[in-house]
């Protein structure tokens, strides 16, 4: 078996995108240098209306949007983001930290709500919580690349391919489909899948992934499941 392809650190800084609106320098600063040291390729705009515009112009992964902003403030730009039906996670900073502040967050369309001051080991958090949930999705077939799955039917392709999947490779792949280009660790594996509340030491997830990428990638094609040394694995479409 050929060995198993190892993403270098400039790969791993591309497959994560945060967009940062905050005008406050000291605080973007700081976000930014964290969010370097987790890998994650972040950009940082100042104004609420030039965020908007890089919003809707490019593909995220995660918007962090200040409350309070020059132009249109950060709740009046996630809901024009979602009255355009774009769904990409956001996390709303504020320093307004009354019930009725969050709760207008969250209805303006903010998928968490992080009140200032805050350490910034619990800002990572929750983004890796927003990163591992799935996007907001009602479509029946997914497609990445040559792979498509169909949820109603639980039927897999790869190309003119039909892949025989167990119910739990199903599911796996499901997972990784979702989450197509993101790092996904053993760990969340283990707790999404398999339910797991705790750092258990098993090979439950290599023994269903080998299974899984000999089903998915043949001899001769470009494999789309890689492991990510230390991290994970990735899937995504050849280039």
């Amino acid at each position: 078996m050929a060995p198993l392809p190892v993403l270098p650190p400039a790969a791993l800084s591309r497959m994560t995108k945060v967009l940062l609106i905050e005008d406050d320098p000291d605080i973007a600063a700081e976000i930014t240098a964290e969010l370097a040291r987790k890998g994650y390729e972040t950009a940082h705009v100042d104004d609420g209306r030039a965020g908007l515009d890089r919003a809707r112009g490019e593909a995220w992964n995660l918007l962090i949007v200040d409350r309070m902003l020059p132009g249109i403030d950060g709740l009046s730009l996630i809901r024009a983001l979602r009255q355009q039906q774009i769904r990409t996670p956001a996390l709303i900073l504020s320093a307004l930290g009354a019930i009725d502040d969050k709760v207008l967050g969250l209805r303006a369309g903010g998928d968490d709500y992080l009140i200032k001051p805050f350490a910034l080991a619990e800002l990572g958090a929750r983004l890796e919580v927003l990163l591992r949930r799935p996007t907001d999705s009602h479509e029946t077939i997914l497609r990445v690349g040559p792979l498509e799955l169909d949820l109603i039917e639980r039927k897999a392709w790869r190309g003119s391919r039909s892949l025989e999947l167990l119910p739990r490779e199903f599911k796996l792949l499901e997972y990784l489909m979702r989450r197509d280009g993101q790092v996904v660790t053993r760990a969340m594996l283990l707790e999404d899948l398999w339910k797991y509340r705790f750092a258990a030491k098993t090979n439950l997830v290599d023994v269903h992934m080998g299974r899984l990428r000999r089903k998915v990638d043949h001899e001769g094609e470009p494999p789309l499941i890689s492991n990510v040394r230390g991290s994970g694995f990735i899937l995504r479409a050849p280039a």
